[in-house]
């Protein structure tokens, strides 16, 4: 699995961020995802290995502008670019009311279909919406409108027969494998008898990647179970957190620390960070402030996302920063 970073700042843009947008890939696939659209996502886009003739579906998070402004032109373009295959969104059912806007309003018509999926109207918990390539979970989040996570967990290959242990075991081609293949044990002709996980190869790993909307509860995050990494916001700091006040219901470098360690998860992304936090970590507030609140609490693998930075998670569940920008 993979992710790109596509916006990385909170509320506004700067010089060097855009607002919310994240890429979910598959390796060896040009299929993705796009979690959250703010506005200029479609330029970003534009600089990411990815085509909107291969988006499989849009997931918006919640209806705050810096998470689906940029929706209705995403769609336009996509439609200007001759897309016709139907194209899956799914949201708050305030989005559905955002693109009707937009098309009653600026004349937006689209040459294909928009199924739309109203998550705050689908059961949680459960699998919302799948492809052959993911299924995704999504929760419930704490936030001031509607916030939901979704979990990307990729689809498991059906297992094979090892061909190697058929034939080391002196399985001859034909019915007994076709047995082997649906779990039910077969005897030789020798009289052996040869159990099916003697020979089926097992399944790789299921690896999954939460991707987190606005949320000043990451311990919610706990109830997708063991996952291998968290995309989770950091808008503040503590000590900016207490200046602002609770009623942002953001979250602070701290809290996703915290939960991310009582949880045990064994990497987290920081992302959606207040413009307030320059790059810069000669200035007097930084995002060096953000990453190093972080590390005094959680000991996993962390890292601090930009725009366009690429990630990869391994076999083995191990996420890695893609060198060479997207992965194939």
């Amino acid at each position: 699995m993979k992710i790109r970073f596509l916006g990385t700042s909170s509320g506004a843009p700067t010089l060097s961020r855009n607002v919310s947008g994240l890429a979910v890939g598959r390796r060896n696939s040009k299929a993705w995802y796009l979690v959250d659209c703010g506005d200029g996502t479609q330029r970003q886009i534009l600089r990411a290995e990815v085509t909107l003739a291969q988006l499989q579906a849009v997931f918006i998070t919640h209806v705050h502008g810096d998470h689906c402004y940029g929706l209705p032109g995403l769609l336009a373009s996509a439609s200007l670019a001759g897309r016709t295959r139907p194209l899956t969104l799914v949201g708050p059912r305030a989005v559905a009311r955002l693109i009707e806007a937009a098309s009653e309003f600026t004349g937006l018509h689209l040459a294909f279909e928009v199924v739309f999926l109203a998550v705050d109207e689908s059961p949680l918990g459960v699998t919302l919406w799948q492809d052959e390539g993911v299924s995704v979970e999504a929760r419930a989040l704490s936030h001031r409108v509607p916030s939901f996570a979704y979990a990307f967990r990729e689809a498991l290959p059906r297992s094979g027969l090892d061909e190697g242990a058929l034939q080391s075991l002196g399985v001859p081609r034909g019915p007994l494998w076709g047995d082997l293949l649906h779990g039910q044990a077969v005897t030789l002709p020798c009289g052996e008898l040869i159990r099916p996980e003697q020979v089926l190869m097992r399944p790789a790993r299921q690896r999954c990647i939460v991707v987190a909307g606005d949320n000043d509860r990451p311990d919610l995050l706990a109830g997708f179970g063991p996952v291998d990494a968290w995309v989770h916001e950091a808008t503040y700091t503590e000590d900016v957190l207490a200046k602002v006040g609770p009623g942002s219901q953001h979250s602070t470098a701290a809290r996703v620390a915290d939960a991310a360690r009582m949880s045990a998860v064994p990497h987290v992304v920081l992302t959606h960070f207040s413009p307030r936090y320059r790059d810069d970590p000669s200035q007097p507030r930084s995002l060096a402030d953000v990453q190093a609140e972080a590390r005094s609490r959680y000991q996993g693998a962390l890292f601090m996302a930009h725009d366009g930075d690429s990630f990869e998670l391994d076999a083995q569940g191990v996420l890695t920063q893609a060198r060479h920008g997207w992965a194939r």
